[in-house]
């Protein structure tokens, strides 16, 4: 039986006090029969709890030389959430669009120690160079049809370390649309002060996971996997599946990536990533994923911008499917220039009924700290 690195961390008091351990079967493979019927019938009381980033939020991340920025997604880490946010400005003219403004780093890193989510979070710090001034802990060469930037898509720690994956983008094109060089991992070895490209740790910038949502599963035995759900540069594609072991996460040979399934239906994993199959086929229209394991619908669940509908959710029965059907999130048409819908399984409510995410609106440029109740 798999039991979430989440749920571990309930035990030694690291996640957040309104959300309890889960019952019933816990992630894995075979840890929910493939022939379970969906649960999840719809979604209510979605919710701005707060501005996370910028002048306006409780935070006030001006103090930090953090006027404008977005992404929002988070690592669990001794006790504490670490908010990793893109391209961000210092300083933006009143009236501003989108991204732009002065001070441009590529990213940034925010520390939290809050660990009730129903008010908003609060920012203790972030990951500074000098002063209070939030550093650009991955660099750029900020170089168009070169390297534009370079943005982290996701991160998780692994042992006594943290794991940035992120992309290099060569450049920005249409709406949604984008190139990338490669997408790379940095490590931390002294809790996010410091970070270190890995050399050899990469993908095509043409595959399909220039961008990655990792997950941690144990297994008995004590080893640890790494699901990662990815997808390609861009806000139009589709969603295939790799993993590690925790223990090799910096070994590219390591990686295994799922292949379909056996006439038994068991899962096959390819040391090649040509063998690749799509987990989620959605007309090529899947933008800045997030993947969890939800304790109270005892499933899987993903989130994802969907151009055209807004942010949208699917609910998996194991990691690789089968996916439902989408329901709507929340509406483009409500929240204008909404993407990156980024969940934590640390901050949940009700045994998980009420979930918690970061959503960037691209006006004003901006990260919001959001709530929505799943029914099932």
């Amino acid at each position: 039986m798999i039991r979430q690195l989440a749920l571990v961390a309930l035990v030694l008091g690291l996640a957040t006090a309104c959300a309890p351990p889960a019952t019933g079967p816990l992630p894995g493979e075979g840890s929910v029969a493939s022939d379970a019927p969906f649960i999840l019938k719809g979604i209510s009381g979605l919710t701005k709890v707060s501005q996370l980033t910028g002048e306006e939020s409780p935070n006030d991340t001006t103090r930090y030389d953090v006027y404008g920025t977005d992404l929002g997604s988070m690592i669990n880490f001794q006790g504490k959430t670490y908010f990793v946010f893109g391209d961000t400005f210092g300083y933006r003219p009143p009236g501003h669009t989108g991204a732009g403004g002065s001070d441009w780093r590529s990213n940034v890193i925010a520390v939290s120690s809050d660990n009730d989510p129903s008010d908003g979070m609060t920012i203790d710090r972030m990951i500074a160079d000098y002063g209070d001034h939030a550093k650009e802990v991955i660099p750029s060469l900020k170089a168009d049809h070169r390297e534009m930037t370079t943005i982290p898509t996701h991160g998780i720690a692994a042992g006594d370390h943290l794991y940035l994956y992120f992309m290099s983008v060569k450049h920005w094109g249409d709406p949604g649309q984008w190139e990338a060089n490669y997408a790379g991992v940095s490590k931390s070895t002294d809790g996010g002060e410091n970070w270190e490209v890995l050399e050899g740790l990469q993908w095509p910038g043409d595959s399909n996971f220039v961008q990655v949502s990792p997950y941690a599963v144990q297994l008995d035995g004590g080893r640890t996997d790494i699901y990662f759900w990815g997808i390609p540069a861009g806000r139009f594609g589709d969603v295939k599946l790799m993993k590690v072991d925790e223990k090799e996460i910096e070994d590219l040979n390591a990686y295994r990536y799922y292949a379909g399934t056996d006439d038994k239906g068991k899962p096959v994993w390819s040391e090649s990533m040509d063998d690749a199959a799509f987990v989620v086929e959605d007309d090529d229209s899947v933008g800045e994923l997030s993947v969890v394991w939800n304790p109270y619908l005892e499933r899987w669940i993903m989130t994802y911008l969907k151009e055209g509908t807004g942010i949208v959710i699917r609910e998996g029965i194991e990691p690789w499917g089968p996916w439902s059907p989408e329901m709507t999130l929340a509406d483009k048409d409500e929240y204008p220039g909404l993407y990156a819908p980024f969940m934590n399984p640390k901050f949940t409510e009700d045994g998980g009924r009420t979930i918690y995410f970061t959503l960037s609106l691209w006006e004003p440029y901006n990260v919001f700290w959001m709530k929505a109740t799943l029914e099932k």
